[in-house]
Formats: structure tokens, sequence, C-alpha cells
């Protein structure tokens, strides 16, 4: 099996030069991405949907359960970003430990994780910006903010259904004109977002604990309806799986190694800081949300926050929440394709993707070609795909890249005992063991439909592999050469 040597890896992270990437972040940037990218679409969206369809009010216990594995994970990301702090985190890591074939699978499944994610966030944000401009008596025709595959019924009763999401189109290509300049200016963007999304969630829970309706927790738990995952015990799992890809952010700060100054240091403080607070947030929304509104509310409804701020006497409130929301949801976006970006870069430079996706820009130093191609077809994914189907396929390629992280931990230690780990995973092999048992029940909780559009998924990349980048791999080329790659 063709792997790259922790040398190799090292000498790529020293690396210095007009092709490489700019070191502009610290410890507190990296934090304040992992929220910016965490606190979004499942907190303000998928929270209702997972439990409204799967957990009902014990969405709250699926957040842990989706936390708990988020952990385990956590902490194995932090040993291999401290080690090897090169961009393309999982897919790097896994090039380290299992190989190239499995470096790609994990690296074309990241697609779903980014690409996939910064599409459901766009799509969330339409649907919020829609109730933002009804509150002034502007209206969008339904047609143009849904995809074809969807239907709503209009106020005079008649149904109608979507041509294409315009405005998930627009905001997907508006960011990633800012992404195309790179992280120091997108850092400082995404700081102020930050502050302000994290105000917004304090403000909610705040203000909404005063009037939660305790009959709205009855049952807290509500029965199976006789079908796998619509709520009882599966309910909860499920919807964990379902809302599980709101915590990509700590992953996310992986792939920005390249980019940040002393990451030895920096890259655990991010990854971990990040997921602490807002697991907490998580928790604590969560039960506000569904005591303010009974889960049934928010049947097919991607913007449960606004239905539950109508239930308080702030409704008035309710317009600039949306509009800080709308700010906040920005912030996914921007991470999501820096973070897809700066794997496809690694891959790139590997060899397995054209040189298109690492040229970087003479000014920016970013990858501003494959950031242009990325955010056009994550803005079409965007327009014609339904949240709930982006959902699942970005929460069942995240977990799959975590169960690859945590049993690289395990190989590492093994191949490689002695090799300096400047952070260090505790109790292995119990927690990279049960950070993959975690993900893996999550992932089985997921319906076949999600498992079917990702072996479909995987089988186009293999196509690409294949017929690509196993030809123009520089390590495997070095190999057959005796060079150096």
């Amino acid at each position: 099996m063709l792997k790259k040597s922790l040398e190799l890896l090292r000498l790529e992270a020293a690396e210095t030069g007009a092709n490489t990437l700019k070191r502009t972040l610290n410890g507190v940037s990296l934090i304040a991405i992992g929220i910016g990218v965490i606190i979004g679409a499942g907190l303000f969206s998928l929270t209702g949907i997972a439990a409204a369809n799967n957990a009902g009010p014990a969405v709250t216990l699926s957040f842990i359960v989706a936390a708990v594995g988020c952990a385990f994970s956590a902490l194995c990301y932090a040993e291999f970003a401290a080690m090897v702090p090169v961009s393309g985190s999982a897919y790097t890591y896994s090039y380290a430990t299992m190989g190239e074939l499995f470096a790609w699978i994990i690296g074309w499944d990241l697609v779903l994780e980014y690409s996939v994610g910064a599409a459901t966030v766009a799509i969330s944000w339409s649907q919020y910006l829609i109730k933002f401009l009804s509150k002034y008596g502007l209206h969008i025709p339904a047609q143009l903010v849904m995809s074809p595959f969807e239907k709503a019924t209009l106020a005079d009763g008649s149904t109608v259904s979507g041509y294409v999401n315009v405005p998930a189109m627009l905001i997907v290509l508006a960011i990633t004109a800012v992404v195309t300049r790179g992280t120091k200016g997108s850092a400082w963007f995404n700081a102020l977002v930050v502050a302000l999304k994290v105000s917004v969630v304090l403000v909610f829970i705040a203000l909404g604990w005063q009037y939660i309706d305790p009959a709205n927790y009855q049952p807290y738990i509500p029965a199976n309806t006789g079908t796998f995952g619509e709520f009882g015990l599966s309910g909860i799992l499920r919807g964990a799986g379902v809302i599980f890809f709101v915590f990509i952010g700590f992953d996310i700060v992986a792939t920005m190694a390249q980019e940040t100054k002393n990451p030895q240091r920096n890259m655990p403080i991010g990854i971990l800081g990040s997921l602490a607070v807002c697991t907490v947030l998580f928790v604590l929304f969560g039960h506000v949300l569904t005591g303010l509104a009974n889960y049934t509310e928010f049947k097919n409804s991607a913007a449960p926050v606004a239905i539950a701020i109508e239930k308080t006497p702030y409704a008035w409130l309710s317009s600039a929440v949306i509009l800080a929301i709308l700010i906040g949801y920005t912030s996914v976006i921007l991470v999501d394709l820096l973070g897809q970006s700066r794997v496809f870069f690694a891959m790139s430079k590997d060899g397995l993707l054209p040189p298109v996706f690492s040229r970087l820009h003479p000014k920016f130093n970013t990858p501003f070609q494959s950031s242009l191609l990325l955010g056009l077809f994550i803005a079409l994914f965007a327009g014609f795909v339904p949240i709930s189907v982006v959902g699942e396929m970005t929460s069942i390629g995240t977990l799959l890249a975590f169960v690859m992280v945590c049993l690289g931990v395990l190989i590492m230690r093994k191949t490689n005992p002695d090799a300096p780990r400047p952070f260090r995973t505790p109790w292995v092999p119990l927690v990279p063991i049960l950070g993959m048992l975690v993900c893996l029940v999550m992932m089985a909780s997921l319906p076949w439909e999600t498992w079917l559009r990702l072996i479909v998924w995987l089988a186009l990349g293999m196509i690409i592999y294949f017929g690509y980048g196993k030809k123009h791999s520089k390590l495997r080329q070095a190999q057959a050469g005796n060079l150096t790659p």
C-alpha cells in the first residue's frame, strides 16, 4: 500500500515560497473559525427538522450523543493536526496511515462534508431570507426559492412546484468571491460574524427560557411509530446522525494547518476549544427551542427559530434575530468553502486532481481557481437539491471521515510509536475505538437512501481515481522513477 511518510509530510509543512499558503492564523482565530461553522444550519434549521421527524424534545439527547462521538474524534484529529500540520485534514492523515487509495476515498468523501454542507446552509439561509423579507411586504415567487423536487401550498390554496432556489445560489457565489481573497481577510470577517451569532444564541436562550411551556416536553421521548428512526430510542440515534454534520467545524480547523502560526500548539486549541463551546450552547438551545413550541410545529420548516420566537412576547425581535442569523450563516458557508478548497489543494499537490485545484493567486496566495469552480458546483447543488437530502449526505460523509481518522490514530501508534506528538490522544486505544463505534452507530441509523447516495458518490470517485488520480500520482511516479516527490 503506497503511503506518505511522516518525514515527507513534515517537509511539506515547512515549505515556503511563492506556491505556498500564508501562515496568518492563531489559536483564537482557529476557535472562531470552528465556532463560525459549528453554529449554523444545524442549530438554526436542522434542530427543528430532527425534533419534528426523529427525536421530539429529546433532540437535546441527540446533540449529546453526537457531541460524545465528536469528542472522541476531536481528540484524534488534534493528535494528527499537531503531528502533521499540512492542509488536507482527514485526507492527509489517511495518506500517511492507510495509503493512497484510502486517502482518495476520504478526500472524495470530504466533498460531501464541506461542499454539500455549504449547500445545506445556503438553502436554510434562503428560507430565513424569505421570512425576513415577508415581514416588510416583500415576496419572492415560491418557484424561485425551492428546488424542482419540492412543492409549496400558496395562500390561495393552490400548489406550485419549485424551479430553482435562486437566493441560495446567489449567497454561495457571493461568499466565493470573499474566499478567493485569502484567510486573513476571511478570518477577520468571520470573527465579527461569530461574535454576532453567539450573541444571538445567548439572547435566544436567556429570553426564551422564561416562556418555556413544560407541556411541550410531554412526552420527552415520543413513542416510536413502528418505523426505525421515527421517535423512541432509534429516533434519538437517527436525530444524532441527521444533525451530526453541524459539528464539522472542529475538523475544518484541521484543514487550516498550513495557514496557522505555531500549528503544533494552536491546532489542538482550535479543534477542542470550538467543540467544547458549541456543545454547551447546542444542548441549551435545543432545550429552549422545543420548550417554546411543540416539536410537531417544526415539521417541514428549515427556520424553526422564527416559529419559536413567535411564542414569546418578544415577537418584535424576530426580524433582528433572523437578520443576525442570515449574516451568521454567511460565515458557515465561508468556512465550508475554505475547508473544501484546502482539501482539493492538498489532493492536487499530490497529483490526484488536476493542477487547477492547487494553482495559487499571484497576489492573495489562495487556490482561487479551485474556489471558483467549487463555488459554482455548490451553488448548483444549493439551487436544485432539497435540504433534507443534502443534510443527510453531509452527515454520512462527516461520520465516515471521523471513523477513518480514529482508525488512523490506532494505526499510527502501531507503525510509528516513537514519532514526536506535541498533542497525544489520551487513553489509546479506548478513545479511538469508542469514536469509531459511536460514529458507526450513527451511520447505521441513517436512512438506506442516504447510504445508497454515499455508495454512488464513492463509486463515481473511484472512476475518477483510476481514470486520472492513480496515473498522475506524484508519489507513485516518484517511487517508479526513484525520484524525490
